[in-house]
């Protein structure tokens, strides 16, 4: 195998902040969109619990984890300096992604999906998630981004969250007493970067060749 291999899916947040890390690096990957009700069976047989991303490495190790995914990558090329923190902005990024990966992801699955959770309104899920929205507003009172005055690990592990957040009803969003927020938001969906990752690629066949990210070539 002469490059490692990422299963992703395209609209997952998880893979998303997983292929920024991959693009950013510069680390030239098979990538495999696949398709969740069909999941490829050796993504399966590599990771059983058939979540993406997943990394297969060149010498067969198995990274199914997202933030280990983008650690891998940047640990051995980071030239935007994403992980140049320091250990105050590192405290604070851990926070926000252990806020993000948890409460604010429970409540923005709810939110997004109401209709199969009508013990409580959408309302109610959305205000929830607004919770952690009132957190990321006051970082940005203080900074550009999240943690510091130039863009880091703490916004690309968030922003495809958020921006999963906002689709859910844009109306809502667009006026909603966010705006640093919305305009960190909006920065990143007009950037390269997150349009580059972004890319529609057919779902992976068995006997497809190789596609490679973050350049899409075959």
């Amino acid at each position: 195998m002469q490059h490692p291999i990422l299963y992703s899916f395209r609209r997952c947040p998880y893979a998303m902040r997983a292929r920024l890390a991959i693009a950013a690096s510069g680390i030239q990957v098979e990538i495999r969109e696949i398709v969740l009700k069909h999941k490829p069976a050796h993504m399966l047989s590599a990771s059983p619990k058939g979540t993406v991303p997943v990394l297969i490495t060149t010498d067969d190790h198995i990274i199914d984890e997202s933030l280990d995914i983008m650690s891998w990558a940047l640990q051995q090329n980071d030239p935007n300096n994403w992980s140049g923190l320091t250990a105050q902005q590192q405290q604070s990024t851990t926070q926000l992604i252990e806020e993000n990966d948890g409460p604010f992801k429970h409540w923005l699955d709810k939110y997004k999906y109401a209709d199969r959770h009508p013990e409580q309104t959408e309302t109610f899920y959305r205000q929830q998630g607004e919770l952690t929205l009132k957190t990321l507003e006051q970082k940005l009172t203080e900074n550009d981004y999240l943690v510091s005055n130039r863009l880091s690990l703490a916004d690309i592990a968030l922003l495809p969250f958020i921006r999963q957040f906002a689709s859910v009803d844009k109306t809502w969003f667009d006026t909603a007493p966010y705006p640093n927020v919305q305009t960190w938001l909006e920065h990143f969906l007009d950037s390269d970067a997150f349009n580059n990752i972004m890319a529609k690629l057919p779902p992976w066949q068995e006997n497809d060749p190789p596609r490679y990210f973050p350049d899409l070539s075959t």
